[in-house]
């Protein structure tokens, strides 16, 4: 199960995720200073919960998984989606489920809770992976791609009913890539696209909260006090940190004016205190993050590690781009977290085990 050769991780990989990881702690503690005095009396309060139920696990589950062989996570990979296919049901049962702002999304053990959605990133990427790798193996390509679209639509089934259709989202778009890097037929992805575009067209047109995000993109000053108050507030943000930005800790749009300056608009806040310099230099290490992943996956011996480093790489990464685009107004707002930045112990904790996986797979 566990790794015993003494090989090398991507030592530059994980001198990124910490210089992320850092920098990500120092914006938290700085955005959410105002909101946790306000809120309980003390100004560390959100920084010390990310720490104490974010990183400190990620840490470790991060360090326990890359100790172990792929063929072990390969093996597990089913049953591990499968559980975590059980955990998106449990949201739903009384007593178990529990509902913040409209959605059922976690679940609620008294002594903690966590969020199933954000592992189902992972679980998806590892089995699907496995999937892809053994449908290969048995020459199964003349089916077509109608079981991974069955795949896809049990998983989307839980998210819309929660609903979370920025997972979906995320979890959808980094699963088509896969399909594609794993020397399918061409049409197959072209169709599984086509697809995905009226599946998302029924989504938007099905919730009048998602329209309104897209009538606000297609029109930013579309009601400011109101429907466009988010974008509004968060390009107000990013605007006043001009080049070298107004110094951390000095941020007047997380005073009450930014919602979710501590999750979602994190960056925006980021963008107000290190201006345009700490935005291009963490937009920077995004892409040498991306840079390292997709080496590590095109390094790679066999079909399924190359398949699931490319999973985890453009996962954390489209959420790190798709978070930043909606913040500056060139992508419709999703509710997608900025990875290692946001606050969220479930998220924190799924990325650094998929960090794991990929020092895992970078040891080959």
């Amino acid at each position: 199960m566990v790794e015993t050769k003494k090989t090398k991780i991507d030592y530059f990989l994980l001198l990124i995720v910490i210089f992320i990881s850092i920098f990500g702690l120092i914006i938290l503690a700085s955005a959410s200073a105002f909101l946790a005095q306000e809120r309980t009396g003390d100004s560390f309060y959100y920084l010390k919960r990310q720490l104490l139920f974010g990183f400190l696990p990620g840490i470790f589950l991060g360090f326990l998984v890359s100790r172990f062989k792929i063929e072990f996570l390969k093996k597990w990979s089913p049953t591990i989606f499968l559980i975590n296919i059980l955990f998106l049901g449990l949201v739903f049962v009384p007593g178990l489920g529990l509902k913040i702002g409209g959605a059922t999304r976690w679940l609620n053990f008294r002594i903690f809770s966590f969020q199933p959605s954000e592992f189902l990133k992972l679980s998806f990427i590892l089995y699907l992976g496995s999937w892809l790798e053994s449908k290969g193996e048995r020459k199964k390509a003349g089916m077509g791609p109608l079981p991974f679209l069955i795949i896809l639509s049990i998983v989307g089934i839980f998210l819309v009913l929660q609903p979370d259709a920025s997972t979906l989202l995320i979890v959808v778009l980094t699963g088509i890539l896969m399909y594609f890097l794993s020397e399918t037929p061409l049409w197959h992805s072209i169709l599984i696209i086509f697809i995905f575009s009226l599946g998302s067209l029924l989504l938007v047109f099905g919730a009048q909260y998602r329209m309104n995000r897209i009538l606000v993109f297609l029109n930013p000053n579309l009601d400011p006090l109101g429907l466009g108050y988010h974008l509004k507030q968060s390009l107000i943000s990013v605007g006043s940190g001009r080049i070298f930005g107004a110094g951390l800790g000095f941020s007047e749009q997380k005073a009450g004016y930014l919602p979710g300056a501590i999750s979602d608009s994190i960056f925006s806040v980021l963008a107000e205190e290190t201006g345009f310099i700490g935005s291009f230099f963490l937009i920077l290490f995004y892409l040498i993050f991306l840079w390292r992943g997709f080496k590590i996956g095109v390094e790679s011996r066999d079909l399924f590690s190359r398949i699931v480093a490319f999973g985890i790489t453009f996962w954390i990464t489209f959420q790190a781009f798709f978070n930043i685009g909606a913040m500056i107004g060139v992508l419709p707002f999703t509710g997608i977290p900025l990875p290692f930045f946001s606050y969220g112990g479930s998220a924190i904790i799924s990325e650094l085990m998929g960090i794991g996986i990929l020092f895992a797979i970078s040891k080959q």
